[in-house]
């Protein structure tokens, strides 16, 4: 620091000039903490700090003027010196977002992981929302990013679908039902288990006790029995899978492109999981498994502190430990992977403690640095959900009802009377969807959250829908000064005198670099939700005090158009990053 120099004659080092935003109560934008200067000033904290504070006044344009609280130089900083950080945002379309070269870090980042049993319910909203901003985020870092899925496509569970289907389904399809293939499925699973349940209840009316019962369930010997011929590959039963899970696939498929998520490869568990049991088999021949007297296969973890993991069962078939194996054998050989990341719920937090040791010792490059982004459950105010009972909160119905109930707000508010009924429909779509990925999005993924679609969808406070608001107005002002012959230019030349508004919304605007940066750092969509909104809500009390189009100030009208322009560009940024979309009207 130039100005230490010439006040004591003695450099000092980069780390002990500490600098920080000014706090709210005091003036200034800057702070700079003086006492680590003061034995080479040899002068007490005030004194110290105005001398420092007159040098830069007399020989930095950057600072403005200066005042001193004990030991604590506070900075103003010059609006010339405002102006040309705003340039440097104004000029560049996608700020704050770093893109990937041919030699940037490859990540990996598997999301959904959906069972053929059922279609997509709010749990896997949950999972979808913060695998798609996720994998945007870490792609905003700089990173090349590779989305995947793995799909839960063989088990029990599975059979209990198909074999309903072949006792009751008396040749349904999707098409004759007029249902997506996946909520016919799913109907079955629920099915299976309603005469499951009324089996093992005349049973125990018989006298056996609830386990004798669940033993002894004809339909659940059937389903067993079913699995076996899956796994010896009975070409009756396998047709059965292949068409009823091309039912489902096609479901998920509509699901997924109204959520707007998407995936670069999906695996599936009935290719991954032989591939797993060869790789347990070349982990027991090194002898990093063992194998017990049952024929069982397993790994000794007590050394890492944990327990023995089961790999193999004594019958030979797999667990999902396994599975996973195979499916990170599979995709090391697909990509070449720097880092894993898995999204999957908080749950499971064990379970990757032991994949991430498995996969170190089998050879994995990045097994030790996997990543579990683990999130907390999401449930409705009235509790928890059920697939077996069909009391799960389907991702479709979720997304309708989103859509519908944003069009009667809109309606109601008289929001959408001037459009035409397609771009009404659209404006709802964008409005509703937005509300639950806002919602669910901006709390911290950590924590259980509730899930309430009535104030997911209000219009004011920290919602999807008045951060959308907050753009369209943007881009209302920004036709009307187009339509009166106003343009922004490319450069705001200095001169201007800013209000502390117009300040502290360049300050906000600068910071959304600093938030991406953090959030991919800190893999936290929660961070950018809450950016976002508290830049709109900044904004709004900037347009409630200023005038902007009817500022008679010329120079200024065209500032504050372009200030306008520059947080509605960032608000769609971030808000992208979400997998969010912003309205031009609503």
């Amino acid at each position: 620091m130039t100005g230490i120099k010439a006040l004591y004659g003695q450099e000092v080092a980069e780390a002990q000039v500490q600098l920080q935003k000014t706090k709210k109560e005091f003036e200034g934008h800057l702070t700079l903490v003086v006492f680590p200067f003061l034995k080479i000033s040899r002068k007490n904290p005030e004194q110290t700090a105005v001398e420092i504070g007159a040098y830069l006044k007399e020989n930095e344009p950057a600072v403005a003027a200066f005042n001193v609280i004990k030991g604590f130089l506070n900075l103003t900083v010059s609006d010339d010196c405002w102006i040309e950080l705003f340039n440097s945002i104004h000029t560049q379309p996608e700020y704050g977002i770093t893109p990937a070269t041919e030699d940037s870090p490859l990540v990996m980042i598997e999301y959904s992981s959906p069972n053929t049993n059922k279609p997509l319910h709010l749990g896997h909203v949950r999972n979808n929302l913060l695998g798609n901003a996720l994998a945007n985020i870490v792609a905003a870092n700089g990173n090349r990013v590779v989305k995947t899925n793995i799909v839960n496509d063989r088990g029990i569970h599975i059979c209990k679908s198909m074999l309903a289907w072949q006792k009751y389904g008396q040749g349904e399809t999707p098409e004759s039902a007029g249902k997506k293939g996946d909520h016919l499925v799913g109907d079955y699973y629920v099915a299976f288990d309603k005469h499951y349940k009324a089996e093992v209840a005349a049973l125990m009316e018989q006298g056996l006790s609830k386990e004798e019962a669940e033993a002894q369930s004809p339909l659940m010997q059937e389903a067993r029995q079913m699995l076996v011929k899956w796994e010896a590959n009975d070409p009756e039963v396998r047709q059965l899978w292949s068409k009823m899970n091309q039912w489902v696939y096609q479901g998920f498929d509509e699901t997924y492109r109204m959520m707007g998520v998407g995936f670069d490869k999906i695996y599936y568990e009935s290719d991954t999981y032989l591939e797993g049991k060869d790789k347990v088999q070349e982990g027991l021949e090194k002898g990093f498994f063992y194998r017990k007297e049952d024929g069982s296969v397993w790994a000794d973890l007590t050394a890492e502190g944990l327990d023995h993991k089961l790999l193999l069962r004594g019958d030979g078939t797999s667990v999902y430990m396994t599975q996973d194996i195979g499916t990170a054998k599979l995709r090391f050989q697909d990509y070449p992977i720097d880092k894993m990341i898995y999204v999957v719920g908080n749950e499971q937090n064990y379970h990757f403690q032991v994949l991430s040791i498995l996969l170190d010792k089998l050879g994995f490059e990045w097994g030790k640095g996997l990543v579990h982004f683990s999130y907390g459950m999401v449930e409705l105010p009235e509790g928890k959900m059920k697939s077996r009972e069909g009391t799960v909160v389907d991702a479709d119905d979720l997304m309708e009802e989103m859509i519908n109930t944003a069009r009667e707000t809109s309606d109601e508010m008289g929001k959408l009377k001037d459009v035409s009924a397609d771009e009404a429909a659209n404006i709802a779509r964008i409005v509703g969807l937005g509300a639950l990925k806002y919602f669910i999005l901006k709390v911290d993924a950590r924590k259980n959250m509730t899930f309430n679609p009535k104030e997911s969808i209000d219009f004011n406070g920290n919602t999807g829908p008045f951060i959308q608001y907050t753009y369209a107005r943007i881009c209302s002002i920004l036709r009307k000064a187009a339509e009166g012959g106003i343009s922004i230019p490319e450069v705001i030349p200095a001169g201007l005198a800013l209000t502390d508004k117009e300040q502290g919304l360049i300050q906000m605007l600068a910071d959304f670099s600093a938030v991406v940066r953090q959030a991919g750092t800190d893999y936290s969509p929660s961070g950018i939700a809450n950016y976002c909104y508290e830049l709109v809500k900044e904004y709004n009390q900037f347009y409630h005090d200023y005038s902007i189009l009817r500022e008679e100030n010329e120079a200024v009208k065209t500032f504050r158009l372009a200030l306008s322009a520059n947080i509605g560009k960032v608000v769609r940024l971030g808000m992208g990053l979400l997998g969010i979309e912003v309205p031009e009207r609503m």
